[in-house]
């Protein structure tokens, strides 16, 4: 009878060793997963919150939009809601977040919402405006100056942060009508030029890199994946990477951004997405259009 009360006894004991040690395994675990999520902070303008496309408001729920709202009311997803769910898809944990007002540069950002982004943030991605400057298009002062002070400051919040510089693509409505700051010249000198003004500023600035979503899709076009001059119409076989206005991207224009973004940020392959990818399947893509969307963001990170 002692025997048998003394091996209960001891059997409880061990019990609630166990049970005290898958706690402690659990919250290690929790800990760990934690300390493996990573912040990430978009700041720009419509290129990056997804004016005149469904992407718009894709997943808002997925993402913090520091503005609360948009001009609209609604809390906008756009470009980060999309690589939010690649970064998914892809086994990563993100923590999202996205400040952005439409029409304005860089320096903009930093008069104004440096309350709201001045924070430790892991990540942070930075676009600014299509033009460059809008009183001076083409011309790259203001750009090499604002992005300088926003990464000085975020790497005075951390250190070890990341800070990327995102150029953007050529705008047909500046290159094909008269009197545009482009008029006349190839579809790919402008997103050339605006390549070459934001290697620089990264450059001033000691920002981690430049994500070029403008040469991604100079190269959609010189290979014929997309087409190069909407004014004229896109012949069936070929994307559209611009919307109406033929200056904001299309969903296909907004799904090659985020796939550059994540192929750059995260150093997985955008081909690893595959046909499947979900984001592609919600805005309503072919998986044939998805791989060659992902296929040009693969050979423009990866190329030398």
């Amino acid at each position: 009878m002692q025997k048998r009360r003394k091996l209960t006894i001891a059997a409880t004991h061990l019990a609630t060793h166990l049970t005290t040690l898958l706690l402690a395994i659990c919250a290690a675990g929790a800990m760990a997963s934690a300390a493996l999520a990573r912040t990430i902070l978009f700041v720009g303008n419509s290129y990056t919150y997804g004016q005149n496309a469904s992407v718009r408001y894709y997943k808002p729920e997925t993402v913090t939009d520091l503005n609360s709202t948009g001009a609209t009311g609604r809390s906008t997803g756009g470009v980060p809601a999309i690589f939010k769910a690649f970064t998914v898809q892809a086994g990563l944990d993100y923590t999202v977040s996205v400040e952005t007002v439409g029409g304005i540069g860089l320096d903009y950002h930093y008069a104004e919402k440096r309350h709201a982004l001045d924070k430790p943030w892991d990540v942070v991605a930075l676009q600014g405006l299509s033009t460059l400057e809008g009183k001076q298009p083409g011309n790259p002062e203001l750009l090499r100056s604002s992005s300088k002070n926003l990464v000085d400051m975020f790497r005075a919040q951390n250190p070890h942060g990341e800070v990327w510089m995102t150029a953007v693509w050529s705008r047909p409505d500046k290159i094909y009508p008269e009197d545009t700051p482009w008029y006349g010249t190839p579809i790919d000198k402008m997103g050339a030029d605006i390549s070459v003004a934001y290697n620089a500023a990264a450059q001033h600035a000691n920002a981690s890199g430049v994500v070029e979503i403008g040469l991604a899709w100079n190269r959609a076009i010189a290979t014929k994946i997309a087409g190069g001059n909407p004014y004229l119409g896109m012949p069936s076989s070929q994307i559209n990477l611009w919307s109406w206005d033929n200056f904001h991207p299309s969903d296909y224009g907004y799904y090659l951004e985020a796939l550059m973004l994540f192929g750059k940020i995260t150093g997985k392959d955008p081909l690893s997405l595959g046909a499947k990818e979900i984001v592609a399947e919600d805005l309503g893509f072919s998986s044939s259009q998805a791989v060659a969307l992902q296929q040009i963001a693969h050979d423009q990170l990866f190329s030398k």
